[in-house]
């Protein structure tokens, strides 16, 4: 793979504090991959749920592949991630707490070709959490654009 293409879901570090990090395959069809492949997909309302021992990616809009005629996709689809059962069992105790929640981070291609997503165990931010990480943010941009001057 010449070029190493991302998808971040930059909404999710806003709207919650991520706790861990952990790589998931996931389950696509052909005129989805393509459609990624495109740049058409979008993360942010996405979340993951642990249903009957599997880990089950909703709410992720990968737009139809327009050259698929009759073997398209639905483009909201629920998709199946890949964990072992051991990493299975861990989110599912991680989760069981009030608050916690597995959101999608990023979804990248690894070095073989195949779509990873990047899940995160998160808990939700207050609003006075968003204002303070907004606050530091901005001093954080406003100190680099002085660095830059120099």
């Amino acid at each position: 793979m010449a070029t190493q293409k991302q998808f971040k879901n930059r909404r999710a570090f806003y709207d919650f504090h991520v706790l861990e990090k952990v790589e998931c395959g996931v389950v696509l069809r052909g005129s989805e991959i393509k459609s990624i492949r495109d740049g058409k997909i979008n993360l942010t309302d996405s979340h993951a749920r642990i249903m009957g021992g599997e880990v089950i990616l909703l709410g992720c809009h990968i737009a139809e592949y327009k050259n698929a005629s009759h073997f398209g996709h639905e483009p909201t689809r629920p998709r199946k991630l890949m964990l072992h059962r051991a990493e299975i069992r861990k989110l599912e105790k991680r989760v069981e707490g009030k608050g916690f929640t597995l959101i999608p981070l990023r979804l990248y291609f690894n070095k073989r070709g195949y779509a990873k997503v990047e899940l995160g165990i998160c808990q939700g931010k207050q609003l006075h959490d968003k204002r303070q990480s907004k606050k530091s943010r901005d001093a954080d941009r406003e100190v680099q654009r002085e660095l830059s001057k120099y």
